[in-house]
């Protein structure tokens, strides 16, 4: 049996496997997410802060308007919800959307 040596955290290059600026949007780390942004679209007047606020950008923009969120990239931190004005956006848990999804 080849003893197989483990990489210590001192030897992973600062950020992990992201080497360079700009290619974190490479990696899909929605995966992360415990809870899930879920927008009503009824209260939403579509005001942006949710986007300036975003610190993943992955709030989704068409012709000036809020359409959803980037799953993909998400990781769930809510304060989209907490920065919201009217409170158009609620943190729900991930666990009930996998199950839905099947995931």
């Amino acid at each position: 049996m080849s003893a197989v040596r483990k990489k210590g955290w001192r030897e992973i290059p600062k950020g992990g496997l992201i080497l360079e600026a700009g290619s974190a949007e490479q990696y899909d780390t929605g995966s992360w997410r415990s809870q899930r942004p879920v927008r009503d679209e009824q209260k939403c007047t579509h005001c942006m802060i949710c986007w300036i606020y975003c610190p993943d950008s992955s709030i989704l923009v068409e012709d000036g308007k809020m359409i959803g969120f980037d799953y993909k990239h998400c990781k769930g931190c809510g304060i989209c919800a907490a920065e919201c004005p009217t409170k158009a956006i609620e943190m729900r848990d991930e666990n009930e959307f996998r199950e839905k999804e099947g995931v």
